[in-house]
């Protein structure tokens, strides 16, 4: 009787918590990027602002640290480059697509990307790595999540 309340009883916090999300909190929290590219204060173009090579070395839960390449190119596509530092095992990997910037949240959206982060703020020549839900990265390594022009 006691392994059947206990199991049952386990179910239901299981059914509970795997629980969809509902569509307006989702869009509530997700942000989104405007489809029309429109340049940053000071600036004719997005290309002009943001083309260039991005560079830095993020944290990593199982490995030295994730180098990260991000090159933006001025006709808005980009290339992204990570390497596993201390995992021999593991190739570099490249991604390419189109960015998106939203001028009303001063951040850049990579598309084509799935299951990784994919928004960046844009800094003066920095660009700063948001989370999965596209808000700011916090706690003691915060400030790692940052990416510089060279």
């Amino acid at each position: 009787m006691k392994n059947t309340l206990l199991l049952s009883l386990v179910v239901l916090i299981g059914l509970v918590s795997c629980k969809p999300k509902d569509a307006a909190t989702e869009e509530a929290t997700t942000p989104t990027a405007d489809t029309t590219m429109t340049a940053p204060p000071g600036y004719e173009n997005v290309s002009d602002a943001l083309a260039g090579m991005y560079k830095g070395v993020l944290p990593c839960a199982d490995c030295e640290g994730i180098e990260t390449v991000l090159v933006l190119n001025p006709d808005n596509t980009y290339l992204l480059r990570t390497t596993y530092l201390g995992k021999a095992d593991m190739a570099a990997t490249e991604k390419t697509g189109t960015l998106r910037w939203s001028p009303a949240k001063s951040l850049i959206v990579l598309g084509g990307l799935e299951n990784s982060p994919n928004m960046y703020t844009v800094g003066e020549n920095k660009l700063t790595q948001l989370d999965m839900e596209g808000n700011p990265i916090t706690g003691n390594l915060a400030d790692k999540y940052i990416l510089t022009k060279q």
